[in-house]
């Protein structure tokens, strides 16, 4: 492995254009709790290409989901600027930047966040339908997606009929299934065994060899170092990037 700089520059394509699908330009996200304030990302520069595999790792209270939700516009920020697909996503309405999420993002939590009563072809297919897809569309692309994560043969299953690695290939499932440009991961296999999150890894590791963008943010240092880029964090800021070997 080599180390780069901390802000990594994306690649130019073959027509020298770049390959950028995220541009983060001096993030600030401040927590305030009465007279109190906690600086949770500090003028953060980070450029995410179309098509990497990216890890994020560090302490506890380091910001990396805090980094995850601001890049995702799961949150708000203090200051600068986060540029997805083209589009500053934190000058948008909030209606606008939810409909830009459900078109160009995909996201899988720790927690499987299933509806219980749903079977797994229907909690996929639910936010298809919330975006305004037929339900004919929604349903196909359900089946379709549940196949590419290897559960085809589970979508008349729910959720308490399934084990937790099948879980969370629904959740990866239902993140795919818009066809996302990019996809946030924040710690996917915390609730899993060994065995059950390195096949979720390889899943997700797979889908990336197959173009999609992923962003992970991991507690486990064996998974951190199956990424293309890992960013280790640190009291809000970029510590250090580690590149590896390119596929």
């Amino acid at each position: 492995m080599t180390h780069s700089p901390v802000a990594t520059p994306a690649r130019p394509d073959a027509n020298g254009t770049s390959q950028s699908i995220l541009v983060a330009q001096a993030v600030k996200k401040i927590y305030r709790t009465g007279a109190e304030s906690v600086e949770a990302l500090k003028d953060l520069d980070l450029e995410v290409e179309r098509g990497e595999f990216i890890a994020v790792m560090g302490p506890s209270g380091s910001g990396k989901t805090t980094l995850l939700n601001c890049l995702s516009g799961l949150d708000e920020i203090d200051a600068g600027s986060v540029t997805v697909e083209g589009e500053d996503i934190h000058k948008m309405s909030d209606a606008r930047r939810s409909k830009h999420r459900a078109s160009s993002m995909g996201f899988i939590f720790q927690s499987f966040n299933l509806i219980p009563v749903f079977t797994a072809a229907e909690n996929v297919e639910l936010p298809l339908l919330l975006a305004g897809r037929p339900p004919s569309e929604a349903r196909r692309r359900a089946e379709e997606t549940l196949e590419r994560v290897g559960l085809g043969h589970r979508k008349g299953h729910r959720p308490n009929e399934l084990s937790g690695g099948e879980q969370q290939r629904v959740t990866i499932a239902r993140a795919l299934a818009g066809e996302p440009a990019i996809v946030w991961a924040d710690e996917p296999t915390g609730n899993l065994d060994s065995e059950t999150a390195g096949s979720i890894i390889k899943l997700l590791t797979d889908l990336n060899d197959d173009g999609l963008t992923v962003v992970l943010v991991t507690h486990d240092a064996a998974i951190g170092g199956m990424a293309e880029r890992l960013i280790h964090m640190r009291d809000g800021a970029i510590e250090s990037t580690t590149l590896r070997t390119p596929k």
